[in-house]
């Protein structure tokens, strides 16, 4: 026997906890298309694939955001597509404690990789049920791709920014 008291035995603070919390509050289909124009086509395809994230907050309810997963991918040959798939796939979300700097991240990396596994099952199926093998997409680094559009958001800010003008001189009198 110890003397330390047993754990089981201790009460148990049901407080919740007062920290940042990311709730999913809703996840859904937002849009989806299959096109299967090629299913007698006998080539060996390739898989092209978009993958982009945008968030929204909802109108009226302070700290809820819907984040949408935009997943584009084709399968074909230069010349002939086997298959188009297009799937929007949305997520609201409640976001609580969190600082104003924290909240774009959040939305568009967390979010995207709570929402990505039901995504990337909803595509295999919908691939596997237009008669091809299903499109096992692989994981995607959303902190890579947060970092990438960042990237390419300040480039085209520095290219749409004015040169500033060059100081002039005035005359002294």
């Amino acid at each position: 026997m110890t003397d330390t008291p047993d754990m089981a035995t201790q009460p148990q603070n049901n407080a919740p906890q007062q920290g940042p919390a990311i709730r999913v509050l809703s996840q859904y289909i937002k849009d989806l298309s299959f096109e299967n124009p090629g299913a007698t086509v006998q080539a060996q395809p390739n898989i092209e694939l978009g993958i982009d994230v945008g968030a929204a907050p909802k109108q009226g309810q302070e700290g809820v955001f819907e984040v949408v997963l935009k997943l584009k991918a084709r399968a074909g040959t230069q010349d002939t597509a086997l298959f188009i798939l297009e799937m929007d796939y949305a997520g609201t979300f409640q976001l609580q404690g969190f600082g104003a700097n924290d909240i774009e991240p959040i939305l568009l990396i967390e979010c995207p990789r709570i929402l990505f596994p039901f995504a990337r099952r909803i595509i295999a199926d919908i691939s596997a049920e237009g008669g091809f093998p299903p499109l096992r997409i692989d994981p995607v680094d959303f902190g890579a791709l947060y970092n990438t559009q960042k990237q390419r958001a300040a480039a085209a800010a520095a290219e749409q920014a004015p040169a500033a003008p060059a100081p002039t001189e005035e005359p002294q009198s």
